[in-house]
């Protein structure tokens, strides 16, 4: 069976992050399967909100990226995010990406794939659904606005009744819900969804572009004098979620230990802030690289000794798996994790790696100490981290069983 889908992500590469590797990498496997993808995105600028020259000025573009139909439309961008600024951006997505999506978008459809959050995503997909009488399938990545009120980014109990109904709204037109974590499964179960209309896709890795790069690692670790060092590496969007102050905090506690090195590589809206706390400490063990290509982070990777994944001490983020878990694990690099629950749960069954509380530099600077000095204890763990990836999270490997139970309901 052959199907066009309709798949709305608002982010997508050329922009970097999670969000936009899963819909990527989800979308390239339904090509490769003889399917045929539109994606309907917005014109690049996330995270940083600046609009690259080449882009500038178009309302919409159309392209073809591995074979996948790409629409791009206009956002209302800008590198200030603040709380209007952002409710302007995504609500410019939901716009332009339905009339994207009833005026260019043409022909027919078998279903609508729309990824979350941004939730306003969800309301440009539920337009269409209706509009268009095409089956929607809805992919929950993070409990949103319930993750955005943990964080204090969201205050307003107007606003969180709206988005609470869109979420609702979402849920119960969706033939399918996908769910990236068990936790995200057992509280939309909670919430009266029935198990039977939930899947859980985990994120995962593209093992074959994620692989140990010996000469990456060499090339890097000499053009940033690191040749020597126990480098500990972070690798993704720099935002209020992941509190690398702990890390900038944990450098600190170390900077008198000249073998040990941390890097921070990637932007997001808390960069300018962890810069500047970087620089008022003036830690000579602390490196900060901007985002980097999607195909050179293996590299960045493979030059760690190990890499960190930290969130910050939030009840709601016991349900998180981040995605650059297994993305350290596939270039065989053990995982410094600084999240309790489920993605504690799931490194402690690979043997990946070392937990330590969130939000607690000092246990991150006495783990760092401790691998440092145990090289074949850590070897060990970055081995089975990637046996547990390529036999459980090959990104490949979930999309097509994800097709494989869209073809059965549809």
């Amino acid at each position: 069976m052959t199907m066009r889908i309709l798949y709305l992500s608002q982010y997508f590469p050329p922009e970097a992050g999670a969000t936009q590797t899963r819909a990527y990498e989800m979308a390239r496997t339904w090509v490769s399967l003889g399917h045929r993808v539109t994606m309907l995105a917005e014109i690049p600028n996330h995270p940083a909100g600046v609009i690259p020259p080449a882009y500038r000025g178009k309302l919409v573009e159309r392209a073809d990226l591995d074979g996948i139909d790409v629409i791009r439309v206009w956002v209302k961008t800008t590198p200030a995010k603040t709380y209007r600024n952002r409710m302007l951006f995504y609500l410019s997505y939901m716009i332009t990406a339905t009339l994207a999506g009833l005026l260019l978008a043409r022909g027919r459809y078998d279903l609508i794939y729309a990824t979350s959050p941004p939730l306003f995503v969800g309301g440009a997909a539920l337009a269409l659904s209706r509009l268009r009488r095409i089956p929607l399938i809805f992919e929950v990545r993070d409990l949103w606005p319930e993750s955005a009120v943990a964080l204090g980014q969201i205050t307003s109990r107007r606003a969180v009744a709206s988005a609470t109904r869109l979420e609702e709204a979402c849920y119960q037109t969706a033939r399918l819900i996908v769910v990236v974590t068990e936790g995200i499964r057992h509280r939309l179960i909670q919430r009266g969804i029935p198990a039977g209309r939930l899947a859980l896709v985990p994120n995962g890795a593209n093992v074959e572009l994620f692989q140990f790069r010996p000469e990456g690692r060499r090339r890097i670790r000499v053009e940033l004098g690191l040749e020597d060092a126990f480098v500990a590496v972070y690798a993704g969007i720099h935002g209020v979620a992941q509190g690398l102050e702990t890390v900038v905090e944990a450098a600190r506690l170390l900077q008198d230990r000249k073998d040990i090195h941390f890097l921070l590589v990637g932007d997001g809206p808390r960069k300018a802030a962890i810069a500047r706390l970087a620089a008022e400490l003036r830690l000579p063990n602390l490196t900060l690289l901007p985002e980097q290509p999607r195909e050179a982070i293996p590299h960045y990777l493979s030059a760690a000794d190990v890499a960190l994944v930290p969130l910050q001490n939030v009840e709601l983020f016991r349900g998180a798996r981040p995605s650059k878990m297994f993305d350290a694990w596939a270039c065989e690099r053990p995982l410094l994790l600084s999240i309790n629950g489920e993605a504690r749960r799931v490194m402690e069954e690979a043997k990946g790696g070392v937990f330590v509380p969130p939000e607690d530099p000092g246990a991150m600077a006495s783990a760092l100490l401790a691998l440092r000095d145990a090289p074949e204890e850590f070897a060990r763990m970055g081995t089975s981290g990637r046996a547990c990836t390529v036999a459980h999270y090959s990104r490949r490997a979930l999309a097509a069983q994800l097709m494989d139970r869209l073809e059965s309901i549809l």
